[in-house]
């Protein structure tokens, strides 16, 4: 078992179909629309935007860190004789959701067996 999470605030790791490139760029599409960069409506989705307040990095740092929590930063794999398991279609992304590609580092934990082990 490996137990992977990216060690930052602003991306998040995702398993999702890997045959056509759109299912990303949909899911981008659509965290955006839930999340715009500009600032947050009410839960009815009513009213004016209201800014966000924290902006230490740029406009796209708070919509960031919203797309994150609602996100998973942590994802736990299995792998079968040293393969990781996976469905067909299936691949394991960083999904960045900041507005331009930043360096970006995971951590990795690994449980189990050794190999060769009885």
């Amino acid at each position: 078992l490996a137990v992977i999470n990216v060690l930052h605030t602003s991306c998040t790791l995702t398993i999702n179909e890997n045959a056509d490139p759109r299912v990303l760029a949909d899911l981008t599409a659509y965290l955006r629309a839930l999340v715009p960069q500009e600032g947050s409506r009410s839960l009815s989705g009513q009213g004016p935007l209201r800014p966000y307040v924290h902006d230490d990095e740029g406009p796209d740092d708070m919509p960031a860190h919203i797309r994150t929590a609602l996100t998973c930063t942590s994802l736990s794999l299995s792998f079968h004789q040293r393969r990781l398991v996976l469905g067909t279609w299936q691949a394991v992304y960083l999904w960045e959701h900041r507005a331009h590609p930043h360096r970006r580092r995971i951590g990795l934990h690994l449980l189990g067996a050794p190999v060769g082990a009885a």
